[in-house]
């Protein structure tokens, strides 16, 4: 099995708001990977006294610690519990209930002999390619599909369409937002490799339009997954003065790439 994992910041200065893990159970029967992607948070107050990384540490790590343990239950199950889990830590002292309060995207696969599960909750990506060289993507584009004027300011976004019916859905303190999740089973047989990728990778696709999702994929098989990250970084360097491409809020931004064949 090959595996590859890359996470960097967007601004070494700052923490790193993305989680990224692969466990491989001591069965040898299976694993599973997990990616979150933290939403950074607004300069005003998110009702929290806690940071994005403080969050998105203990959400990937239950995340990934139920994925490998509890295979008797599903993947948005087992998200339902790592979002109460990591509610409970907090509670005591945070408005939870504050639209900011923090929260992520997610990625979880876990795969068997048998088949590959997936989840996808917000606007990371699940790329998933079958052994004749086919790639899916896996996404959840609920966000991408809202008109420019509903995300006209944060304070519009929050009030209207953040973790609302009509709008879109991350990863927050509710546990019901796990059944918002895109989610699916596979054929372990008709999966030959997965790709896991924040929009800080996405935008070599979404942003800069380098090429469709296979070839950012076979761009990871063959290059390796350091190599997208260094080519995004490369493409956002290029693009920092002019700001020509639409929906650039960052000129970098966190970036993860996990590579898993089977």
């Amino acid at each position: 099995m090959r595996t590859e994992l890359v996470s960097e910041p967007g601004d070494p200065t700052r923490p790193n708001e993305d989680f990224a893990g692969v466990a491989l159970p001591a069965s040898g029967l299976g694993g599973a990977l997990v990616v979150l992607d933290g939403v950074t948070p607004p300069r005003t107050s998110t009702g929290c006294l806690h940071s994005v990384p403080w969050f998105v540490s203990r959400l990937g790590g239950a995340l990934t610690e139920l994925t490998v343990s509890c295979r008797d239950l599903t993947l948005p199950e087992i998200l339902s519990r790592a979002i109460l889990r990591t509610a409970e830590a907090h509670h005591t002292t945070c408005d939870l209930s504050h639209p900011r309060t923090p929260q992520a995207t997610v990625v979880v696969a876990r795969w068997s002999p048998e088949s590959v599960e997936y989840l996808v909750l917000s606007d990371s990506a699940l790329l998933v390619e079958s052994p004749d060289g086919t790639v899916t993507p896996h996404l959840d584009d609920r966000l991408a599909l809202l008109p420019r004027a509903a995300l006209a300011t944060d304070a519009l976004i929050d009030a209207e369409i953040r973790n609302k019916e009509g709008g879109f859905f991350t990863a927050a303190a509710d546990p019901t937002v796990a059944g918002r999740a895109v989610t699916g089973v596979v054929s372990r047989a008709e999966v030959r490799a997965l790709a896991a990728l924040t929009d800080g990778a996405t935008r070599w696709v979404e942003t800069f339009r380098e090429g469709d999702w296979a070839d950012c994929f076979r761009f990871v098989r063959k290059e390796g997954a350091g190599a997208l990250v260094e080519r995004v970084r490369g493409l956002e360097r290029g693009d920092a003065g002019a700001r020509e491409f639409l929906g650039r809020s960052k000129t970098h931004d966190d970036v993860t790439v996990v590579y898993v064949e089977l």
